[in-house]
């Protein structure tokens, strides 16, 4: 069997750089259109499959996925918190939705409130009967994901419950790279002299969190470095407590500080900022901070932040894919599906 056509091989063929090929199949940065056309023809000749945004594929007259006679209907987004422009859902969707339109599929957005979940119900929105597949973003509360799960009907997960790796859902999955760069960061980190490491981030709020917190521990243990348990924020806070409150609480209990502090998202990174801040410690001066989604916050605060970017496109081409073949063939075995993540380094590690 011919092995798969990777990114380096359509640069090979080409002769330019691994980077020029993937900003041309990701959408990403500055790129002449002669170059962006050229790379995608010969990534379609060489039968490259994994193509991250749709024009890429209609800008040269081949369709996203297969065109055979499909049953079209609706495909529900079912979420339980606000999916704000910072939010890499955002995007993500944006994508889904035009993959999907060219199918003939429509999208509806239903709200899963706090109600819904202590009732286990469905949003009062949400129509069974016109409903081809469901797709969860930021649903986490696993009892509720497998009423979801048990309707009979398609279901992707963009992320998951903790609960779910050892009590699996009857549904596919797709998560970001979650390990990769944070084994990069605790290397980079020991080469430099930092060894007092530390993780912030509430760790069974979903799979993300949880396998950031394992990546962040696995880390240490290769490099060889002790975990501090006391430098580990992991505990489940109380929803009526401000988090911004509750962290700058716990950051003043301690004693000493580490060296870093590695955080489960951007947003729980400028929180911690905050309370390093109240407490008169400098970042990048007294402690580095390290985040995870490149959110456009990341970008503007002071310092810079330092973070794991998320190809939100590709996941919302990726998702696309899963939920259609799934609705094509509903006895696949259910899959996982990871992508990939890039390391940024800004100034909050500088």
């Amino acid at each position: 069997m011919a092995s798969r056509v990777t990114l380096q091989d359509i640069a090979d063929a080409l002769g330019v750089s691994r980077n020029t090929v993937s900003k041309a199949i990701n959408n990403t940065g500055v790129l002449a259109d002669s170059t962006r056309d050229k790379v995608l023809q010969k990534a379609l000749e060489m039968g490259y499959k994994q193509f991250s945004y749709a024009s890429s594929l209609s800008d040269i007259k081949t369709p996203a996925f297969s065109q055979q006679n499909k049953i079209t209907g609706e495909i529900a987004l079912l979420t339980g918190g606000f999916l704000g422009n910072s939010h890499f859902a955002s995007t993500m969707l944006d994508k889904f939705q035009y993959e999907i339109s060219q199918l003939g599929y429509s999208m509806s957005m239903h709200r899963v409130d706090s109600r819904n979940i202590d009732e286990l119900s469905l949003p009062i929105s949400f129509s069974k009967e016109k409903t081809i597949a469901i797709v969860c973003i930021e649903l986490f509360n696993h009892p509720y994901c497998e009423m979801i799960c048990s309707l009979g009907i398609p279901v992707l997960m963009v992320d998951a419950p903790v609960a779910s790796y050892w009590k699996p859902l009857n549904a596919d999955t797709i998560l970001m790279d979650n390990f990769s760069n944070i084994y990069t960061v605790v290397n980079d980190m020991k080469n430099r002299g930092i060894k007092k490491i530390g993780y912030i981030g509430q760790v069974t709020h979903c799979r993300s969190f949880y396998e950031r917190f394992m990546a962040f521990r696995e880390a240490m243990y290769i490099n060889n470095l002790p975990i501090d348990e006391k430098f580990c924020l992991t505990e489940v806070h109380s929803h009526d407590e401000d988090y911004k409150e509750y962290l700058s609480v716990e950051l003043s209990k301690l004693k000493e500080m580490p060296d870093l502090f590695i955080c489960a998202n951007d947003f729980i990174a400028i929180d911690v900022l905050y309370g390093l801040k109240k407490l008169g410690i400098e970042c990048p001066g007294d402690i580095k901070l390290f985040g995870f989604d490149d959110s456009p916050e990341s970008k503007i605060m002071t310092p810079s932040l330092s973070t794991s970017h998320i190809h939100s496109q590709v996941i919302g081409y990726s998702a696309a894919n899963l939920i259609i073949t799934r609705i094509e063939q509903p006895d696949l075995n259910y899959r996982t599906v990871y992508t990939e993540t890039d390391l940024i380094y800004r100034d909050s590690t500088s």
